[in-house]
């Protein structure tokens, strides 16, 4: 039985999110010397459990499956036409892309940095996420259904408004997620591109979840143009621990 590539760009990012969360599980096991916390600090700083953080991301993928299901029919044709849908050129791809994610960091960042400042969301929805002061890697989505149904429109939005195709928005949002998994991973790996080639990698989110950080840093999942511009940026030092990991220093009070 085919599958088509409308179910397809539903069903591949949340498998590739278990798939990369295994992966990035199983260099934090060999790669200690650059792990920003020690390890077994998540469960003792946590105020969740790990299954209740999977149970919650499995409704939100849920969720996830549906409405970008219904995004990809808003600009496809049932039946044989959809089959039609023609790839554009590359440097076309490469626009799309780019405007796409200037689209869903735009809409992170605001959504963001709103639910911190209102305390109403922040106690009843957001402050679900940051239940995780110590962020790990599969925890990356971990949220408030609310808040998870945001981010899915904000994805939705991005989709829609660049105008890319179906298939493209199958690599898109699969390296969306990869991004969103590196940068709650706590792993400051040098030789990894994620980090190599964007400012906003798992030292610059890991500030925004410690106490002192809250209200800074609030841009993800690509870039951090936002919180420069805006003034919400939280300069930070990455340096050595005793034990031979890394340790996140902030360069300004709070």
């Amino acid at each position: 039985m085919e599958i088509s590539e409308e179910m397809l760009s539903t069903l591949i990012p949340p498998v590739v999110y278990w798939v990369f969360s295994g992966i990035y599980g199983l260099l934090a096991i060999y790669l200690n010397k650059y792990r920003l916390h020690p390890k077994g600090e998540e469960e003792e700083k946590n105020s969740v459990s790990k299954i209740t953080v999977i149970k919650g991301i499995l409704i939100q993928q849920a969720m996830q499956v549906v409405i970008i299901y219904m995004a990809t029919k808003v600009r496809s044709n049932e039946g044989p036409a959809a089959a039609k849908e023609q790839q554009p050129s590359l440097p076309v791809m490469a626009v799309q892309w780019m405007i796409a994610m200037i689209v869903l960091d735009t809409w992170q960042y605001f959504i963001h940095r709103y639910i911190h400042i209102n305390r109403f969301l922040y106690k009843h929805v957001h402050a679900v996420h940051h239940a995780q002061i110590v962020p790990y890697v599969y925890g990356a989505l971990y949220g408030h259904p609310f808040e998870s149904f945001m981010d899915i429109i904000g994805g939705a939005l991005a989709y829609l408004i660049s105008g890319m195709t179906t298939r493209t928005s199958i690599y898109f949002f699969s390296f969306s997620v990869i991004k969103t998994l590196d940068i709650h991973s706590g792993l400051c790996i040098p030789w990894n591109p994620l980090q190599a080639f964007f400012f906003n990698d798992c030292a610059f989110h890991d500030t925004h979840h410690q106490l002192k950080g809250h209200r800074y840093n609030f841009s993800q999942p690509f870039f951090i143009s936002w919180d420069k511009i805006l003034g919400t940026y939280m300069p930070y030092t990455v340096e050595k621990r005793t034990d031979g990991g890394l340790e996140l220093k902030l360069l300004k009070d709070a």
